[in-house]
């Protein structure tokens, strides 16, 4: 085989930057619409979910994809990488067609940890790719592109699934499939097995082995995983917490006790050991990480829904109008005739509270948002004859319509894709810590901004000015939050200790989902109180930069 030399790429590494290209449009076509399809009405097409089921979802589901690469890679490096490609692409492309396809939660949920696994098996496979077809002296050039292209599939999926959801649910679904199956023809003819190393295979005994030196045994993972497993069934059935305390408490005490019983044993037995905490300094930093990443997915999970129901984006409609009236139409597209459908389906109803607040969150759903004095009177005007359902909803249409909330949240990716190239450049004069506790603070400040456009008549460019300052500060934390892995590793372990990296990802994706479900619910909707909601999160980042600094004076001393 053929190998790079100097500063040129291998082949298969071209190939693998463009597959994740089109597996990130796949996955961040659906998800960042994945609230808002899980929360709208079966009779819109939608899945009809509570915001509890929604978060269940979007905690697990996300989890399984970042904790299954610390095995995943391991099958890869024994199989090959190439088939590992397949195999993900096979699994991805009918599990999305089908994803649109199931209708109540469970076979959904199912489905959904399936394009997980798949998703588990791809991503291991691209990184190696890159990391194997780079040496030091393109190494940071080569993952510098690799995650460019991250961001290239973040930025180009939620555009199409924007305009295609407009038409049908069922549209996305189709996309993402077929943006996965694309990516059997480079799999298959065009990639080839890069050359490996001693140094970046590993058997899964072997990772197996390291994971109780850096995480802990056995013990530890009986005691967290049914904890986990109870709290996320507490979230699905929204059961009482006073009764999740008690049995976590139990649960936990029982697991204390038996760990001080065996304490002095010296048995290989499993069962017969105390819980033990593998490398201490970096369990924290990965707890402490998880916090900050559980803040930082609110961005997918909670936001979509917060600028739908909450934020008025009028204003920036206008200005598109205004500058390109096509492109307007694009952004905040209405499809007139469900409008019209819902409107005729409300006509003979008297226009109550809970039959405005109905029609106000159906109107939401399909991008136009009505004060609900006008609401009002609109529907008293439709119900006495005053006016009909077609002129009715053209002219709500025309008055009230939206920027689409994937449209928004896309700035992100561009910012991203703009600005992490010279944002890197400059950080990189500095020490690891400082630079990540800035980052954190300042998406903080963003989150805090969020909360203050609801209600405002500048909403759309308040939110879209703080996913600005969102982004700039995931340019800032996502590469040093891994430099400073350095910092809370034992020396000469440092690559060891990176591989377990995501999985403080796959911890902040079950709290995001968790904290967005029940924040939503019961503090956005339920005491109509969203700032309270967004300043709960930015506290958490505040307690997460806090920490942070404590770790990094325990690390130096």
């Amino acid at each position: 085989m053929k190998q790079r030399q100097g500063k040129q790429f291998h082949r298969s590494f071209y190939v693998a930057n463009t597959m994740e290209i089109f597996e990130r449009l796949a996955w961040y076509g659906f998800f960042t619409v994945s609230s808002l399809y899980m929360t709208t009405p079966r009779t819109q097409g939608g899945l009809g979910l509570s915001d509890e089921e929604r978060g269940f979802l979007q905690g697990i589901v996300p989890f399984v994809l970042y904790i299954l690469p610390v095995f995943t890679g391991a099958l890869a490096d024994r199989y090959g990488y190439r088939k590992m490609f397949i195999v993900s692409s096979l699994v991805m492309a009918p599990s999305y067609f089908l994803l649109g396809k199931m209708h109540s939660f469970w076979p959904f949920c199912a489905v959904f940890v399936l394009v997980a696994v798949g998703a588990a098996i791809f991503k291991p496979v691209a990184i190696g790719t890159v990391g194997r077809t780079t040496d030091d002296s393109n190494r940071g050039l080569g993952f510098g592109i690799f995650y460019m292209m991250v961001n290239v599939g973040g930025f180009l999926g939620p555009i199409v699934a924007g305009y295609v959801r407009a038409i049908s649910w069922d549209l996305v679904f189709t996309m993402s499939s077929f943006w996965v199956a694309i990516n059997l023809i480079p799999a298959i003819f065009l990639y080839r097995e890069p050359a490996a190393t001693g140094s970046d295979t590993r058997s899964l005994k072997t990772v197996l082995a390291d994971s109780r030196e850096v995480l802990g045994n056995v013990r530890l993972l009986v005691l967290i995983v049914p904890a986990l497993a109870v709290v996320m069934y507490f979230i699905k059935t929204a059961g009482s917490f006073l009764v999740l305390l008690s049995v976590l408490l139990a649960w936990i005490g029982g697991n204390m006790a038996w760990s001080f019983l065996v304490r002095n044993s010296r048995s290989g037995n499993w069962h017969a050991q105390p819980v033990r905490v593998g490398d201490r300094r970096f369990v924290a930093y990965l707890l402490i990480l998880s916090v900050f990443w559980a803040v930082y997915y609110q961005l997918f999970l909670t936001l979509p829904l917060f600028i739908k129901d909450f934020v008025d984006t009028g204003d920036l409609v206008r200005f598109f109008t205004a500058v390109s009236p096509r492109a307007a139409d694009v952004l905040a597209h209405v499809n007139l005739d469900e409008v019209k459908a819902l409107l005729a389906s409300v006509q003979q109803r008297p226009p109550t509270s809970d039959a405005i607040m109905e029609v106000s969150r159906s109107l939401a759903n399909l991008r136009i948002l009505v004060p609900d004095d006008v609401l009002h009177g609109s529907l008293g005007a439709l119900q006495s004859g005053r006016t009909d359902a077609d002129s009715l909803a053209q002219h709500l249409a025309a008055t009230y319509r939206q920027i689409a909330p994937e449209y928004m949240i896309n700035i992100e990716f561009l910012i991203i894709i703009v600005c992490q190239i010279g944002v890197s450049v400059f950080a990189r004069r500095f020490r690891a810590l400082p630079v990540l506790v800035f980052g954190v603070l300042t998406l903080m400040v963003s989150l805090i901004v969020i909360g203050l456009s609801a209600g405002s008549a500048y909403g759309g460019a308040i939110v879209l000015g703080a996913i600005a300052v969102f982004a700039i500060a995931e340019t800032i934390v996502s590469p040093k939050s891994q430099e400073f892995v350095s910092a809370v590793s034992p020396p000469g372990k440092t690559a060891m200790f990176m591989g377990y990296y995501f999985i403080s990802m796959a911890l902040g994706s079950l709290l995001a989902g968790v904290l967005s479900g029940w924040a939503y619910s019961s503090i956005a909707k339920g005491l109509h109180q969203p700032l309270l909601m967004w300043s709960g999160f930015a506290l958490l980042a505040l307690a997460s930069a806090v920490a942070m600094l404590v770790l990094d004076r325990k690390t130096r001393d």
